[in-house]
Parts: C-alpha cells; sequence; structure tokens
C-alpha cells in the first residue's frame, strides 16, 4: 500500500543562526580567521599557497600555540584552510624571479563579519570540505615515496584509492547520521567506534565474524581514529580517541572489549548539531533524500500529509506545530480536510495524519470539521474529533460510515508499519465489538477493502475469525469493481 520512502528519517536541525554562532566558534576555523587577519604584505607563501616555514612559528605565537612543540603544524592547518575556505587570496609571484607568493584578503573574510547565517555556514561547508579531503588523505610519510620524476603521484605504489577512501568516510558519516536521527537510535548518546566500524566491514548475514573479518574491523577502528581526530576541531563531531594504551604492538591484536567501560577506550563518537547539518548537506549534494523538520512548513496541506506518511511519530509532531504555526486555525482545519481527501493508496494514511494534525489545532477547527459530517470519507473522522473534544448534537454515525472508517484506519496502521501487537489488538477489537463484522465488511466500498480484509486474516489471533476474514476479502475482490 505504501508509497516510495524518505531514504532517511527526517533530522530536527537547529537554528541558521544557533549553527552559524556554532561554526564560527570552531578551533579550526577560528584559528583560519584569526591566520587571515593577521596575514599582510609581509607574508610569504609556497607555490601551492602554504606558509614558507620561517614565518610558521610566528603564526603559530599569533594563535598563542607557541612556536616549539606542535604549534607551527597547528598554524600550517589553520592556514591551509583559510586559503581553501577563501578567507584569504594565495597571489603568485609576479617576477620571473620571484621566489614566494604574497596573499591578500580574501572575499570570505569580510562575510565573517558582514554575512548572515547562510553565508557563515556555506564558509563552514567549504571548510568542511577542505578537512574531509584531508581526512580521507594518505599518510605523508607514504605520500612522500610515491611521488615520480614528474612530481605526480603514484597512486598503485601508495595502494591508495582516493574515491574509495572518500566513500568509506561518507559512509561511516551516513551511519553515524541514520543512529542519531532515527527513533530508538543513538540519539544524542555517543556510538562505540568498533559498532561504527563493524557496521562498515561485517555482512549483515554474518553470524560470528571470522578472524579476517575482526582484522579489517580493527584495521577501520584505527584509520577512523585518524579521521576523527581530524574532524573534530572543525565542530563536526565529538570524539573521544581511542585510549593510546590499547594501541596493539606490531603483530600483536589487541583484546576484545569485556564491557561498556572498556567499549568506551576504544573511541567513542557523536555528531554535533553542525555536524548533522554538515553530513546532511553533503547527502543531499551526492541526491540523497534526507529531510529536515520543518521541509514542509510552507507547502500546502497536500504535500504536508503526503510527506508525513512515513515521518516517525514525535518527527511527525513536531513538523506538524511548524506548518499550524503559519497558518490561522481556521484555515489550518479547512486545508488539512479538503487534502485529506481522496481514493488512492496513500490516502487512508493522509487521513489519519489529517486527524492527529486536527487535534493540535484546538477548538477554532469546530466548525470546519462540523462541515464534513455528511462527507463519505471524512465523516467518520469528524465524528471522532468531536467526541474526543466532548462535543455536543453529533449525530450518530450511519452502520455504512462506521465499517467504512474501520477499514480506513486499519488501511492507514497497515501502512505506516507500527507496532504489529497494537494492530493485532486494534483488530481483535472491531472484530468483537461488532457481531457480524466480516458479513459487513467485504462489502464496503473502499479501495482497501480486500487487502484490509486479508491482513486481518493473518492477525487476527482466533482462527476461526481468522479464516472468516480471509473469505470475506475472497468475497470482497469476487464482487463487481472489487
Amino acid at each position: 500500500m505504501s508509497e516510495d520512502r524518505p531514504t532517511l528519517p527526517p533530522v530536527r536541525l537547529h537554528s541558521d543562526a544557533e549553527l552559524a554562532r556554532d561554526a564560527l566558534a570552531t578551533p579550526l576555523l577560528t584559528r583560519a580567521v584569526r591566520l587571515a587577519r593577521w596575514a599582510g604584505p609581509g607574508t610569504r607563501v609556497g607555490a601551492g599557497g602554504e606558509l614558507v616555514d620561517e614565518q610558521l612559528p610566528v603564526a603559530a605565537e599569533e594563535l598563542g600555540l607557541g612556536a616549539e612543540d606542535d604549534g607551527p603544524a597547528y598554524a600550517s592547518e589553520a592556514w591551509r584552510l583559510a586559503v581553501d575556505a577563501g578567507l584569504v587570496e594565495v597571489q603568485e609571484p609576479q617576477d620571473d624571479d620571484a621566489e614566494y607568493g604574497t596573499v591578500s584578503a580574501g572575499e570570505n573574510l569580510e562575510l565573517i563579519v558582514s554575512g548572515g547565517p547562510q553565508d557563515i555556514l556555506a564558509i563552514w561547508q567549504d571548510a568542511l570540505e577542505a578537512v574531509h579531503a584531508d581526512a580521507t588523505a594518505p599518510v605523508l610519510e607514504d605520500l612522500a615515496g610515491a611521488i615520480g620524476e614528474d612530481g605526480e603521484i603514484d597512486f598503485e605504489t601508495l595502494d591508495w584509492d582516493p574515491e574509495a577512501e572518500s566513500e568509506f568516510l561518507d559512509g561511516v558519516l551516513g551511519n553515524l547520521y541514520l543512529l542519531t536521527v532515527s527513533e530508538g537510535g543513538a540519539g544524542d548518546e555517543p556510538v562505540p567506534l568498533p559498532a561504527l566500524a563493524a557496521s562498515m566491514i561485517v555482512p549483515d548475514d554474518m553470524g560470528e565474524p571470522t578472524d579476517d573479518v575482526l582484522e579489517q574491523v580493527s584495521d577501520a577502528m584505527m584509520r577512523l581514529d585518524d579521521q576523527f581526530r581530524l574532524l573534530e576541531p572543525i565542530g563536526l563531531v565529538e570524539y573521544r580517541p581511542v585510549d593510546e594504551a590499547l594501541m596493539a604492538e606490531e603483530g600483536e591484536e589487541p583484546a576484545p572489549p569485556v564491557d561498556d567501560e572498556d567499549v568506551s577506550r576504544y573511541g567513542m563518537v557523536k555528531l554535533t548539531p553542525l555536524g548533522l547539518y554538515g553530513v546532511r548537506a553533503r547527502m543531499r549534494e551526492a541526491g540523497i533524500n534526507a529531510p529536515a523538520v520543518g521541509d514542509l512548513a510552507d507547502k500546502n496541506a497536500d504535500a504536508l500529509l503526503d510527506g508525513l506518511a512515513h515521518y516517525p511519530e514525535l518527527s511527525a509532531r513536531a513538523e506538524t506545530e511548524q506548518w499550524l504555526a503559519r497558518r490561522t486555525p481556521a484555515d489550518s482545519a479547512r486545508e488539512l480536510l479538503t487534502a485529506a481527501h481522496g481514493a488512492d493508496a496513500g490516502a487512508p494514511l493522509r487521513r489519519l495524519h489529517c486527524q492527529q494534525a486536527l487535534t493540535l489545532v484546538g477548538p477554532q477547527a469546530e466548525p470546519a470539521v462540523r462541515a464534513v459530517l455528511d462527507d463519505a470519507e471524512l465523516g467518520g473522522l469528524a465524528r471522532v474529533w468531536l467526541a474526543e473534544r466532548g462535543a455536543s448534537d453529533v449525530p450518530p454515525p450511519p452502520e455504512s460510515m462506521i465499517f467504512w472508517l474501520a477499514i480506513d484506519t486499519i488501511a492507514a496502521q497497515l501502512d505506516t508499519e507500527g507496532d504489529l501487537e497494537e494492530l493485532r489488538d486494534l483488530v481483535e477489537g472491531l472484530v468483537g465489538q461488532h457481531g457480524g463484522f466480516f458479513d459487513a465488511a467485504w462489502r464496503v466500498d473502499h479501495p482497501a477493502t480486500a487487502d484490509v480484509l486479508e491482513a486481518m486474516g493473518r492477525l487476527h489471533p482466533d482462527k476461526r475469525a481468522a479464516k472468516e476474514a480471509r473469505k470475506a476479502a475472497f468475497k470482497a475482490r469476487s464482487r463487481p469493481g472489487g
């Protein structure tokens, strides 16, 4: 019965203003901005735009990192990001005999101060792309030995496939995103690195992983440990690295984790709110349907009810609340009821979401609801809504409407693929409330009658009732137009 479903559950994003503030506060972008403002006529860069070695200690001092230890390396990393994010613009040497190039302020540097949230997020997204590329690059020690006489990188010597490396990291981030946004998933809790690595390596149908597979998982963990260490300073993730005491000596295997505390020592990672935004943007760029709560707020009621069809309950409510906030209660009720009409396969679920949305509208919906009391498709829904609000003088429904609403309700519940036990209780309750239910139900003029009766035959725990349901389904299919 169901239509095509979104690839992923909808994500609840922070506002653009909040995300922009988070982006500006990330350590790596903060350092890049500081170096871009520090750069001037005396700044010298190499052929690739990198700061010359002599200026790295000075840049490190500017960042408060000190000229010794790792300070120059962090300064170099921040400078590369400033170049990649358009915060500085590199000029090639003007003279043939000039040894170094120079720099000037990039157009994005002014946007850091004067731009709106979307401008800031676009700059941050550029920065993320640069860090992502660094995270999937080969180790520098390996890279040095793979540069040929012509200056080109010999990828075969490296045994490194840049496309495969990028796809692997994107797959990991996609799995982490799914675990974060799915109801019943990790949510705001960090995910153990071994589980995340295994999600990419261990086949779904594999019972006990082989030694070879476990070794691949271990290798993937070490690779991800390095990558998440790079991705944390740009604000994509919160990361607790692998405990260095657990790093295996060459030729040895690390002992598997034995309890929750032990697992945490193998690395824990979660996407930040900014990370959710960034990963979603990358997935959408790749053509993946990754909805966000609020996407439907400016759409009409037809788009809302169709879009909610397979949203989890909490996300559907949040989306509906945003949609209602942009309309008056009376207009909302009329639009929702109009959109709930239909005989297509998705119509029962639209009516269910319409009824749920109307509960959020409040008493102002009553005139619109009373206006459809005689409507064959909406009259039952209207009576249920009025009864739940304790309304008076609600006309009793004709028997045909009672059975039509029963079929429509079960059709909608079947399409949600919700709790099977709840659905079984609903089926059993409807049959128990109405004597001769199946004798009347097969005659209901509803497009889903036969499918619903067949499902009731599978779901009803009583063998006799289940058999009656299957016989009724056969009758429904056999009647003209069935």
